[in-house]
């Protein structure tokens, strides 16, 4: 299937993962400085933000991961640095498992799969809050100037939700509400971890604020299930969105990241 992708910039390739239920408008906040030294490639991922849902296509992170090279194929894209915000990290750390010689290096923030026992089933906390998201979307642009609203909606997410911008929170609300891709994704991961092996000749830089909710440092953050050359960095007041607590550390560790690579 074809992914909506959005192409901006110059230099070396560099590919943003977005997260489930979100799109590639995650990535607005650190874009902009990241197109400056790089060629900055987004995905919309199946059923988010503009790409359309495909029932036929499976959504575990490998077979995410063996699309977005497909994608990246059809670009004439041969090696790129990786970016992606949870699920998305997940699907970074397949494609250089996968595929070292088409990947420059790694950048997880807040990967998910990184946990020592998978779950076996969907919350019903989470259900919720996308069937409250799915019928509240299209007003998400009035009720997010509420506070009540703001901080329903990413309390649990980011620490530093007050300060979030506006745009970022609409933007966030809208791809929630509206992802036909979600609850596969979700079920695309259970039962499932991500424990493969890496080479050592990829940098691999694994980033968790310290105080995300998502994926708390307790349970889904096993050291182990990660490569063991990887850097690992814990961001301060920072959430399970990394680059909207903490924009300018995390551009800043994706191009000494990058800088590292061969």
């Amino acid at each position: 299937m074809k992914l909506a992708n959005d192409i901006t910039g110059s230099g070396e390739p560099l590919v943003l993962l977005h997260g489930m239920g979100s799109s590639s408008n995650s990535w607005k906040m650190i874009r902009p400085a990241l197109q400056d030294k790089f060629q900055v490639i987004t995905f919309d991922l199946p059923g988010h933000g503009k790409t359309a849902f495909d029932p036929d296509q499976p959504m575990d992170p490998y077979s995410l991961a063996l699309l977005i090279k497909e994608q990246l194929d059809e670009l004439g894209i041969e090696r790129a640095h990786l970016a992606g915000n949870s699920l998305g990290g997940w699907i970074a750390l397949e494609i250089a498992a996968a595929f070292p010689e088409r990947t420059k290096s790694v950048i997880g923030l807040a990967p998910a799969g990184l946990w020592l026992v998978p779950t076996t089933h969907r919350s019903i906390l989470g259900a919720s809050s996308r069937f409250m998201a799915q019928y509240t979307y299209k007003y998400a642009d009035q009720l997010m100037k509420q506070e009540w609203a703001r901080k329903l909606g990413f309390v649990e997410v980011s620490p530093r939700w007050r300060e979030l911008p506006h745009e970022t929170i609409v933007d966030a609300v809208v791809a929630y509400g509206s992802s036909e891709g979600y609850f596969p994704a979700w079920d695309g991961m259970l039962k499932r971890r991500f424990d493969k092996a890496i080479s050592p000749q990829i940098p691999v830089t694994i980033i968790f604020g310290d105080s995300d909710k998502t994926l708390p440092a307790q349970t889904s953050q096993e050291r182990t299930l990660a490569p063991a050359h990887a850097r690992w960095v814990t961001l301060s007041e920072s959430g399970h969105a990394p680059m909207w607590d903490s924009p300018q550390e995390c551009i800043a560790e994706i191009i000494h990241t990058a800088a590292l690579a061969s």
